[in-house]
Order: C-alpha cells, then structure tokens, then sequence
C-alpha cells in the first residue's frame, strides 16, 4: 500500500508542480488554466491557495506518494461553498480513489462542513463515479465565463 503525505503546497518542489500544470492530459481537464504555467504564475497560485489556509483555516494540499510530488488537491473556498479539488499525475491516477477518502474525512469530520461540491467541465462526461460515491448533481455554474458542472455531497 502507497504511503501518502498531505504537505503544505508551498514545501512542494515548484518545478514538479508546474511539470503537472503543464501535463497535456492534466491541461485538458482545467480549462481555467491559460497559457503556460510557469514560474510567476506557479508562484502566485501558491500564495493564493497558501491564502485559503490563513483566512479560512482549510484549503489545498500537496500530496506526496512514497515520497514523490503526485498532484494537489483538496477542500477549499469556492462561492460560498466547499469546493473538493484533486488534481494528480497521470502516472498516480490510481490512487485518486485513496485521496478522495482522506479530503472527505477530513471535510467532514474535522472540518464539519455540512456539503462539499465537485465542479467538473462539461467535456467531462464520465460522471459514474462521483454519482456512485453520492454525489448529486446540481445544475451549472459559469466561472471566469467558463461553464461547469455542479456536484454536491452532503454530510
């Protein structure tokens, strides 16, 4: 079984963080990400989700597996609501599963949020599984012009 480790995002190496923002398969599922993401904009988006720990007592994590950077994900601030983010590696997309289970228990648990939504582009159309986890759909939502899906979990 995989060894996993929730660190800050900010003690994550910046160069591994920005070869999976920049990851083809991982870009096509963001599509608020414009342009390369490199060391400036790697820069800001650190500060910005370090932000979220600091006002809001909870955001993103890095997430290291056996010791190597998998990806970043998740509960933070979005609208009002708890937004679950996971973003990894193709090389660790096994392991999503795993992570999934620590951020819910975490966001329900510790944090006692009473929901937790999933945004997903609406070219993600393999649903199944967030649907057989409980989550419910919930309509669309526009953010930075750009349409998404809505999940919702609730406690």
């Amino acid at each position: 079984m995989a060894h996993i480790k929730c660190i800050k995002l900010s003690k994550a190496d910046k160069s591994d963080l920005m070869n999976l923002m920049n990851h083809p398969k991982v870009r096509r599922q963001m599509p608020l990400l414009k342009g390369y993401f490199d060391e400036n904009k790697c820069k800001k988006f650190v500060a910005a989700k370090e932000s979220l720990w600091m006002e809001h007592g909870y955001g993103p994590w890095a997430f290291m597996i056996d010791g190597v950077f998998a990806g970043w994900g998740g509960v933070q601030p979005e609208n009002g609501t708890a937004d679950l983010a996971l973003v990894l590696h193709p090389d660790f997309w096994g392991v999503g599963r795993m992570l999934y289970q620590k951020i819910i228990h975490f966001a329900f648990n510790e944090l006692q949020l009473p929901s937790v939504t999933v945004l997903f582009p609406p070219t993600r159309t393999r649903v199944q599984g967030l649907l057989k986890l409980g989550f419910q759909e919930e309509g669309n939502v526009k953010i930075a012009n750009k349409s998404f899906v809505r999940f919702c979990l609730y406690r």
